[in-house]
């Protein structure tokens, strides 16, 4: 693609849009952003793309759009809406900024997916080749884009990228050295009418490797060890349960290639979704050459990603556990078996398709009473409400006040909600900051 000589257009203005506009335009193309947010609502944006030099829209998607030799699609647009089918009956070609970015991308990608464990893998993998190459540019789903960091001037070695189901849509070249899957389950069924359809997106991921890459892949996931089956790339697995593999959990004891890693009493990050996590991202840094000494001393040290099970505060003897990244009812359900006694949940959100009555045996067992919020809120009590007490409230502020109230001193309340955040919040930050600040703000805390 000589951009120089392209029209690109770039729907959404966001995060990621802003930053492949950005992009795009420092190489030499011509650029026109659109996004159906209102001005009012994008005063940064339109500064910032004002500061670019490049031209708008908002509130709208007109046809000046359809004068585009490719339209890139940010990852938070889903290929189904009118504008972008349109846009593909016109055989106008629509690529992610996950592949814009690669386009530029000179580091060698280890690209990390599955619908769980995806931003904690991420983070890990990231902070194990910053052992060896402090500037391992870590990016993607994560929060910063990868068009940040690719260009004219970038010269690192590895870059470990969080991908999602939406970016691996409208890839076409993009090309990881490592692909790391990390498991399978049913998510985001808002967007996608099958699980068969959120899989086939997901496999994306698997198009362009060849035998000279490596997929990472869990042995314990029955459909994701199908779906690798037949690629040409060099297959190292993971597992819990199975010590005939590369990287494994036994007697509490994690192994790489048989040597002895760490012991699960000397990793900070709890349970056992966070061992199969650092296997994943052992095997990855070991192809990277980093040392078994180096992956361990990470694990010792790592204290987790912020949003994910996270210590906010103590209050009346009550500890309050941020979960807002638990945007799946599999995360929610991974943060429920770290717990040893029964705790105060706070769920609900924006419901993605789950079926919630999956856990009823998990709820019993971990669970006093929850507190249900948003959209999905009357849905998952209709789904519990015969398996453990819960309350339904307006907003996030009446659910902690209320969990305050009934937890007793050394009780847990964790905020881990199973669903997306866009009824009541932005994202998933915005809504763990949101309970942060409430709780920061309660009085009467002990230490």
């Amino acid at each position: 693609m000589d951009i120089k000589k392209s029209h690109v257009v770039v729907l959404g203005a966001a995060r990621s849009g802003l930053a492949v506009t950005k992009l795009l335009k420092e190489a030499g193309g011509s650029v026109f952003v659109s996004d159906i947010a209102t001005e009012d609502k994008k005063k940064e944006a339109i500064e910032f793309l004002k500061g670019l030099g490049v031209p708008f829209e908002f509130g709208e998607h007109s046809e000046q759009i359809f004068k585009a030799d490719f339209v890139v699609l940010s990852p938070g647009i889903p290929p189904s809406i009118e504008i972008v089918r349109k846009v593909k009956e016109r055989k106008i070609p629509v690529f992610s900024e996950l592949e814009v970015a690669f386009w530029f991308c000179r580091a060698n990608i280890i690209a990390i997916t599955g619908s769980n464990g995806k931003t904690t893998t991420t983070t890990l993998l990231g902070e194990m080749l910053k052992m060896q190459e402090p500037e391992t540019i870590v990016a993607g789903n994560i929060g910063t884009p990868l068009s940040l960091f690719v260009g004219a001037n970038s010269n690192q070695d590895w870059a470990v990228v969080e991908v999602s189901s939406f970016q691996l849509e409208t890839i076409d070249r993009f090309h990881p050295k490592i692909a790391v899957l990390l498991n399978l389950s049913p998510n985001h069924l808002d967007w996608y009418s099958t699980f068969e359809e959120y899989i086939t997106a997901k496999m994306r991921i698997l198009n362009n490797l060849t035998k000279d890459d490596f997929i990472i892949y869990n042995h314990d996931d029955n459909i994701l060890s199908h779906q690798i089956s037949e690629s040409p790339a060099q297959l190292l697995s993971f597992s819990l349960h199975d010590e005939q593999v590369e990287g494994y959990l036994k007697n509490d004891t994690l192994y790489l290639k048989n040597k002895t890693l760490i012991s699960t009493r000397d990793i900070r990050i709890r349970g056992q979704h966070n061992y199969a996590n650092a296997l994943a991202a052992g095997l990855a840094a070991q192809i990277t050459g980093v040392s078994s000494a180096q992956i361990a001393q990470v694990l010792s040290d790592f204290p987790g990603v912020v949003h994910r099970l996270e210590f906010v505060k103590t209050v009346a003897g009550v500890h309050f556990i941020n979960d807002s990244k638990a945007t799946t009812l599999e995360s929610q359900a991974a943060a429920l078996r770290s717990f040893e006694k029964k705790i105060i949940l706070i769920a609900g959100g924006k419901d993605k398709g789950s079926d919630f009555s999956q856990i009823a045996d998990l709820l019993v067992q971990k669970v006093r009473s929850a507190i249900l919020i948003g959209q999905a809120r009357q849905k998952i009590y209709n789904s519990w409400q015969n398996i453990i007490p819960l309350h339904m409230v307006e907003t996030l502020q009446e659910a902690v006040s209320l969990a305050l109230e009934i937890a007793v001193p050394g009780e847990y309340v964790v905020l881990s909600p199973a669903c997306a955040s866009f009824d009541m919040f932005n994202n998933y930050e915005e809504r763990g900051n949101s309970f942060k600040k409430i709780i920061h703000e309660l009085k009467n805390e002990t230490y």
